[in-house]
């Protein structure tokens, strides 16, 4: 069997689909399954090995509060060439994005699957467009995965096989073994966040929760991970607050050691979460992890002990009471790092890969 993993967002940038796609292939590769992943050129200069395909043009958007890509195929004559040249038995797109993933659909003589990621409840573009190309991916596409099932509501017109499998997670990357950083190791009590510094990951609420916890806790510290369009913004809000740290974007095998460093994660992303990967890497390095109740993270959670420490979206007032609990109690923090641990090993790579493969085989 020979896969092709197919991605419409540049790999350039960390990015959960392009984490899941790069966790499914090294699967894949591990089972003795050949496995190529094809990208779009966001710029001149981008260089990956022998198993990437430059395929297209991605152009970046701001849309809903997030970064999104446009991604076009120019030379229609390339896609042809690629895939004659590589004959692959599957062809695996990740989300579905116009105009590149139709025209790579159209020349497809593969069976072609979908997983959709993009939890697109304030997108009426995407919606708009998922709707106006549902007959075309009737006619071609065998099967949908959802990484939750509200990624499936985008194609309730569509006749094939559905289905929900999760995200997966590298335990062999992320795990309580992790070295952490010297330089945050103290009494303070460290609280993280990682992510892009935009609308949707809400990290102004996190700083208003931060504010009047540090009013009543001196031994706390914020740790921030990323950049983006809201940083100045951000760090204006706090300069007067102290220890903030402000990390930058940090990539490959620091990030883990982030995770491993904080004692409380937090991710109070407001909407647009579609499952949670960034709280099944902190958990998986055994840390409480806190954040909001946006659809992706309440499905997540749901059932479980986690769900106590999800707070409205974009009340800041109840993220620091959330905070708190743990701040205060370190044998609550103990408590539901071990929970967070043994949760996240359900989500390893090999039972992820084991169900793809699965439902491969169900719509061939």
């Amino acid at each position: 069997m020979k896969i092709g993993l197919i991605s419409f967002h540049s790999f350039t940038n960390p990015g959960g689909v392009k984490n899941h796609i790069l966790g499914l292939s090294k699967e894949f590769e591990k089972r003795g399954i050949e496995t190529k992943i094809i990208v779009p050129r966001r710029s001149l200069w981008e260089k990956y090995d022998k198993n990437v395909i430059l395929l297209g043009t991605s152009i970046p958007i701001n849309i809903a509060g997030t970064q999104g890509d446009i991604v076009f195929n120019f030379n229609p004559f390339a896609i042809r060439k690629v895939l004659e040249r590589e004959k692959f038995d599957v062809l695996h797109f990740h989300n579905f994005i116009a105009p590149s993933a139709l025209q790579i659909l159209e020349k497809s003589d593969s069976l072609n699957i979908v997983t959709s990621h993009a939890n697109i409840e304030k997108n009426h573009v995407m919606k708009n467009m998922l709707n106006g190309i549902s007959g075309k991916i009737n006619k071609k596409v065998s099967g949908i995965i959802g990484v939750a099932p509200f990624n499936l509501d985008s194609f309730s017109d569509f006749n094939g096989l559905k289905r929900v499998i999760p995200n997966g997670i590298n335990l062999e990357e992320f795990n309580p073994s992790i070295k952490k950083l010297n330089k945050f190791k103290d009494d303070k009590i460290n609280i993280l966040f990682l992510g892009r510094l935009e609308e949707r990951k809400g990290l102004i609420y996190l700083l208003k929760a931060y504010k009047e916890l540090k009013k009543k806790h001196d031994n706390i510290r914020l740790i921030i991970v990323g950049d983006g369009p809201l940083k100045e913004e951000c760090q204006r809000y706090s300069r007067k607050i102290k220890d903030i740290h402000w990390e930058g974007v940090q990539t490959g095998k620091i990030v883990p050691r982030y995770f491993s460093t904080c004692d409380i994660y937090c991710s109070p992303a407001i909407f647009g979460e579609s499952f949670g990967i960034v709280l099944l890497e902190a958990m998986a390095c055994k840390k409480p992890v806190v954040g909001f109740s946006n659809s992706g993270y309440k499905e997540l959670l749901k059932g479980t002990k986690g769900e106590e420490f999800l707070a409205e979206p974009r009340d800041e007032e109840e993220l620091a009471l959330k905070l708190e609990k743990l701040i205060i109690n370190k044998k609550l923090r103990e408590e539901m790092g071990e929970w967070g641990l043994k949760e996240a090993q359900k989500y390893s790579w090999d039972k992820v890969a084991d169900q793809v493969l699965q439902f491969y085989k169900e719509c061939s």
